[in-house]
């Protein structure tokens, strides 16, 4: 009787444990961060509140994707993660998750958040959704990111996408706002990854993955985070004719703030004192985060700045 109820609690845990190895494999923290820019441009694309089940459709479908590509990326880089620090405890390292099994774990995502997206919402959405897949884990994982110092600029084109694939799912099509909110996020991942790599950049050395901290000087890249950092606050404003007001405003004041931010990292870099690139990383989620719950909220207030029509 004693032996039962003891063997028990153990099977559960262990069950407990590979299902959050499952979980792991999909980098949960990466799609929260596509789901909270999916909302926005979904509001955005109605002019207002769209329907809850489409957008909860919407968020299902993206969330297998993210998983699918998250799932697949770890199998192919299952030797570099091992070598860094940082990923050192993903399940394909610690032997939580067969490899085979983590192949067709991705896979089989992939195929029902295509299948999730058509039957939900439409056949646009669910085709670039698993055009994001694909980008992510052929052209970033297995084209780039062994290969050029660019590869996070290129790659993080697959980030941009939740974004197109939201405005879509509302709209059936691509409109010009929709490319300005993927022009935001694809100017925001160089300074937001490059600032994580300055931190971890004898991870990158290590692995050999020619991460822009690993093979330039690291005046160079912040310097280099300047100018996206720019580029991404200047695309930001775009969006007001789109918007409101308020919008407007909260969009000027966030850039301002991360811009500020990262000259000041630049600047400490640039004379040589010690710095702390962890702190625009952080600031940079922050931002993401601000300036698309500023836009959902904008849209939902419906508070247009002009009559264009879009």
């Amino acid at each position: 009787m004693s032996t039962t109820s003891e063997a028990t609690p153990r099977t559960t845990r262990t069950r407990r444990e590979v299902v959050r190895a499952y979980v792991a494999l999909t980098k949960p923290r990466i799609i929260e961060q596509l789901l909270v820019t999916t909302v926005p441009a979904m509001l955005l694309a109605q002019r207002g509140i769209p329907s809850p089940l489409l957008v909860l459709a919407t968020l299902v479908g993206g969330t297998l994707a993210a998983g699918s590509a998250g799932a697949l990326n770890c199998v192919v880089d299952a030797d570099i993660d091992a070598v860094m620090k940082r990923t050192s405890a993903r399940p394909l390292v610690k032997h939580q998750v067969p490899t085979r099994n983590a192949l067709v774990f991705g896979v089989v995502l992939g195929l029902i958040s295509f299948g999730f997206l058509l039957l939900t919402t439409n056949l646009l959405a669910a085709v670039m959704a698993v055009g994001a897949i694909l980008f992510y884990v052929f052209v970033y994982t297995m084209l780039l990111k062994r290969r050029t110092s660019q590869n996070i600029v290129w790659g993080g084109i697959a980030g941009c996408m939740p974004v197109v694939i939201g405005w879509a799912a509302v709209t059936n099509n691509v409109g010009w706002p929709a490319f300005v909110m993927f022009g935001v996020i694809f100017f925001w991942t160089p300074p937001h990854s490059w600032a994580l790599a300055m931190k971890f950049k004898d991870d990158y050395v290590n692995a050999g993955v020619p991460m822009l901290p690993a093979v330039a000087t690291a005046t160079q890249v912040s310097f280099r985070i300047v100018l996206y950092s720019w580029a991404m606050v200047l695309c930001s404003l775009l969006l007001v004719p789109a918007t409101g007001w308020l919008y407007a405003g909260l969009a000027a004041v966030l850039g301002a703030w991360f811009l500020i931010a990262s000259h000041r990292l630049h600047n400490v870099v640039r004379r040589g004192e010690r710095s702390d690139p962890m702190k625009l990383f952080h600031l940079s989620n922050s931002y993401l985060c601000a300036v698309f719950v500023a836009l959902a909220v904008d849209s939902a207030l419906s508070l247009p700045v002009t009559g264009w029509p879009f």
